[in-house]
């Protein structure tokens, strides 16, 4: 009888023995994906996330309407007189700004013009070279100078109050935001709950327009409300502690000692959810 059949089989000359980390490794220790957190199997979050609504476009820029270019044809003027007219072109200018400098260069135009007829009119052969060569400087020089102050002498009368209409469109936005907020709330108060409406304080995906739940927001919260004070803000924490929640502004105004002339301020920002 053979000895051998009760000692483990020894490994043959060219067996390779496995190294020590995977004889060690237990079955359960699976190799973790990268980039994933690891948790337990079965494990679920403390309580679920709020839920996710589409979110509605705020309102559009307001376009402004495009302006007509003015003063075009006045610009035209000394192109089309051949220079002649620009004097006259700038004196329209100088009296229509109240401007001494185009005034000026009304008299500096008109001078070159006396001068550039003086010339023609003279009957010398030089003189009308010359006066023709000042003629044709002066009416290139007049045209690109008025194109140059076209939009000084003509400025727009129409302010650029693009960024101000799309202010109050937004103002108006957010307000509409409020009354459909209030309005939900009225209609299903655990709904609004769940949605978080009044808390800016806490993760939330629904846009209220920024209510505030006077009943549950915190002090800090209360305190960035229209017209809230810090004395007023913990005297409504006082007295929530006291009687629980408000039923409304009014309520809140007469057991919070809220002056009369900053409850209209709060009252379009506030809510009370019970």
């Amino acid at each position: 009888m053979s000895h051998h059949a009760d000692r483990p089989s020894e490994p043959g000359p060219g067996h390779r023995p496995r190294p020590a980390s995977d004889r060690a490794r237990p079955a359960s220790d699976h190799p973790r994906p990268p980039h994933r957190s690891y948790a337990p199997p079965g494990w679920r979050p403390p309580y679920p996330g709020p839920p996710v609504y589409p979110q509605r476009p705020g309102p559009p820029i307001v376009p402004v309407p495009a302006e007509p270019a003015r003063g075009v044809l006045w610009a035209f003027v000394p192109f089309i007189t051949f220079g002649y007219g620009t004097p006259f072109s700038f004196l329209y200018a100088a009296v229509r700004r109240g401007s001494w400098g185009l005034g000026a260069t009304a008299a500096g135009y008109g001078a070159g013009t006396a001068a550039v007829m003086a010339l023609l009119q003279s009957g010398d052969p030089v003189l009308t070279v010359l006066g023709s060569l000042m003629a044709i400087l002066l009416w290139i020089a007049g045209t690109g100078h008025a194109f140059a102050v076209r939009t000084s002498v003509f400025p727009r009368d129409t302010p650029r109050n693009r960024l101000n209409e799309h202010a109050v469109e937004v103002a108006k936005y957010r307000r509409r935001l409020r009354d459909e907020a209030r309005a939900l709330a009225a209609d299903d108060p655990a709904l609004a709950r769940e949605l978080r409406i009044g808390r800016p304080d806490v993760p939330r995906t629904y846009d209220d327009g920024g209510l505030v739940d006077v009943n549950h927001a915190p002090r800090e919260i209360l305190e960035a409300l229209p017209g809230m004070t810090p004395e007023m803000a913990d005297r409504i924490i006082a007295r929530r502690a006291e009687t629980g929640s408000f039923l409304s502004a009014e309520e809140m105004a007469v057991d919070a000692d809220i002056p009369p002339d900053a409850l209209p301020q709060m009252a379009d920002y506030t809510i009370f959810l019970r």
